[in-house]
């Protein structure tokens, strides 16, 4: 047997101090390796020694196999974990671990080659008798022949799926409703592809329009043994992304249970699986399950597994890494409980899912019994555009559904997230839903409801109106307290007594003003001209104001950086912008231009100047965090400038062209 003493952790982010968290329990060193832009982030301080990788892409840091041979090598380092994404299911990377003498913690070279492949993958599954869904492929070297596509999509039947060999995670996908979609389509997926995993294969496949996603944890050791370790929901995506995953599924009774677990077995053993992996399938509404594919490492969602089983699938991991048989805890594991899972991401929900970038100011999760948070950022991160905006897990386990759901809700409530924008109201306002509450769960759950409808169902109708005054209080307090001449006298204040203080703030799309006069102990408050009835202003600090309105009294937290004010209450969160008392004439747009929603990557300019375009067409195609977005014409119109050209880097609000809206 080989025993691991020093492990490289061939990854970033949450999944490098996940493993780490476990290598530390096993009396195991730990090694990080970090970019440019990763050179503060918590997963190196995690490690016991770092070693830098030059660069900021992707490209150059951690896809860089021999970058990641040399840090093993000049720190000692006997093994390699590549967490998820990356290289973790390369195999010419396993090959050259293995030719430098470091063990592998995934399976052999040959699986990850036989399942890297999703077109491999599903010939493999389709002998041994796995249902999977009829498709074809498109190689990477062949020409987009529109008839040859034509043909290909013929014996599918519409829609089609349009998916990457060799990835996942939703880059390179599209869903095809017709055949005049089809080329840009195909097109457009093995660019995302190959920029996303360096191979721009793709294929066709039968689209289940809202089928549920179900995935079975696998364990295999080097001794030819096999085990499952049930299953879990996967259903809730945006952009075929998940972003809640539970386990056990709601949805699967013992029988099927059984079904799955002997499905994935069987894939498994077919090909040798060993260490930890994932067989994912899609369940029709009849209750038919096909194949979809094969995750030849450790999952995201891998903690609800290890919350409803008591086991640890990292330190499992290694065991097996290490030549150790799957011990008696996995052959006779049994459901205890259920568990929720949350990916927090950095994205602005109601613009469209689009990834966010910025500072994070302050990211602090209650400690409540059974939550648990695999974070990746922590006070003073920044998030920027290079990789995944995942930015943390947050799980709860109970003992039913019922009370993990309400018991992640509350947590996720009571989280604070200052400086990044986050779906985080989205996550909650989902977990609240009755439709969710009820496990009536499937893919196309959020085309049902609106996402940015979700992210404000659990908002107070008030709590814009009291948390703008509690900041317009709470800032008061803090200037006063900053103030060299007579700092205790409240701000505003006169011998006669004059107007009121006003302060106004934006917030999203619109403005709030608040004007207030402070009295002794009156305090008098109007936001947007209506005044608060019965306001009590029971005391104010800086950074909490406890308010009583309408003879309701509630804590307000306000957290101050720069002009931006973050409140938090039991109302739910908000975020205020000072605006400026005298903006700046100059700072207007000509009507049409289109800004950048995001700091990006010009990949594509689908127009010229003095084109004509219609509302919604494609104007200019950025690439951020590993995906592609479509920036659109605002209006029938005619391109009249472009401000970029492809390969460009820009910055939020970089202007991308000028489109004069037809009169």
């Amino acid at each position: 047997m080989t025993s691991i003493s020093r492990l490289l952790v061939a990854n970033r982010g949450e999944i490098a101090s996940r493993v780490m968290r476990t290598a530390h329990d096993m009396d195991i060193a730990t090694v990080a390796v970090f970019s440019d832009a990763d050179a503060d982030a918590p997963f190196v301080r995690h490690s016991d020694e770092a070693v830098h990788l030059p660069g900021s892409t992707a490209t150059d840091t951690y896809l860089r196999a021999d970058l990641l041979i040399e840090a093993a090598r000049s720190t000692g380092a006997d093994a390699v974990h590549p967490g998820y994404g990356f290289l973790s299911e390369n195999a010419d990377f396993a090959r050259s671990c293995a030719r430098a003498g470091l063990t592998f913690v995934g399976p052999p070279p040959e699986v990850l080659e036989s399942m890297g492949s999703k077109t491999v993958a599903k010939e493999i599954m389709n002998r041994t008798g796995v249902p999977v869904l009829p498709g074809a492929v498109v190689d990477s070297e062949d020409d987009v022949d529109a008839d040859v596509l034509a043909q290909s999509s013929a014996g599918i039947g519409y829609p089609v799926l349009v998916k990457a060999a060799y990835g996942g995670g939703g880059r390179g996908m599209r869903i095809v409703h017709n055949q005049a979609e089809l080329t840009d389509a195909v097109i457009g997926a093995r660019r995302e592809a190959s920029a996303a995993f360096g191979n721009g294969t793709v294929f066709l496949e039968r689209y289940l329009p809202s089928p549920r996603h179900i995935e079975v944890q696998i364990l295999g050791d080097t001794a030819g043994s096999v085990a499952h370790l049930f299953e879990r929901e996967c259903s809730i995506q945006r952009r075929y992304q998940k972003i809640i995953e539970e386990a056990p599924s709601p949805n699967v009774d013992d029988d099927l249970r059984s079904e799955l677990g002997q499905a994935a077995v069987t894939a498994a053993k077919a090909i040798g699986y060993v260490g930890a992996g994932t067989v994912e399938f899609v369940l029709d509404e009849t209750g038919q399950f096909y194949f979809l594919e094969m995750n030849t490492r450790l999952q995201v969602e891998h903690p609800v597994t290890e919350l409803v089983t008591g086991l640890d699938l990292v330190h499992l991991q290694l065991l097996v890494a290490e030549g150790h048989p799957l011990p008696a805890a996995v052959l006779d594991a049994e459901i205890s409980g259920h568990a929720i899972e949350t990916r927090l991401y950095a994205e602005d929900v109601p613009a469209g899912f689009l990834p966010a970038t910025g500072p994070v100011h302050r990211f602090a999760v209650p400690d409540l019994p059974d939550v648990r948070v695999d974070a990746g950022v922590a006070d003073g991160s920044v998030v920027g555009v290079h990789y995944d905006p995942m930015l943390a897990k947050i799980i709860a386990r109970g003992a039913s559904r019922d009370e993990a759901r309400r018991r992640l809700a509350r947590a996720l409530v009571e989280t604070q997230m200052h400086g990044v924008v986050t779906n985080r109201d989205l996550l909650v306002g989902i977990l609240r839903e009755p439709e969710f509450g009820a496990g009536r769960t499937d893919t196309g759950y959020l085309s049902r409801h609106d996402p940015a409808s979700l992210a404000r169902s659990w908002q107070s109708a008030e709590v814009e109106r009291i948390h703008a005054t509690a900041a317009a209080l709470a800032g008061q307090v803090e200037r006063r307290a900053e103030a060299t001449v007579l700092p205790t006298i409240p701000s505003g204040w006169r011998n006669v007594p004059d107007g009121p203080q006003r302060i106004a703030y934006s917030a999203e799309d619109h403005v709030v003003d608040v004007a207030y006069s402070i009295d002794g102990s009156t305090v008098r408050v109007a936001v947007n001209a209506e005044p608060e009835s019965e306001l009590v202003l029971r005391s104010a600090e800086a950074d909490c104001v406890d308010l009583e309105v309408s003879g309701v009294r509630r804590v307000v937290s306000v957290h101050r950086v720069d002009d931006v004010s973050y409140v938090d209450s039991a109302l739910g969160s908000t975020t205020l912008t000072e605006v400026p008392r005298f903006p700046d004439p100059d700072g207007r747009d000509v009507p049409g231009t289109l800004l950048a929603p995001m700091p990006g990557t010009v990949v594509r300019i689908a127009v010229e100047t003095k084109q004509h375009v219609s509302a919604g067409s494609p104007v200019v195609v950025l690439e951020a965090m590993k995906m592609e977005h479509s920036v659109l014409a605002p209006h029938d119109g005619t391109v009249t400038d472009i401000g970029v050209v492809t390969g460009q880097a820009v910055d939020v609000g970089t202007v991308l062209a000028v489109v004069e809206e037809e009169t």
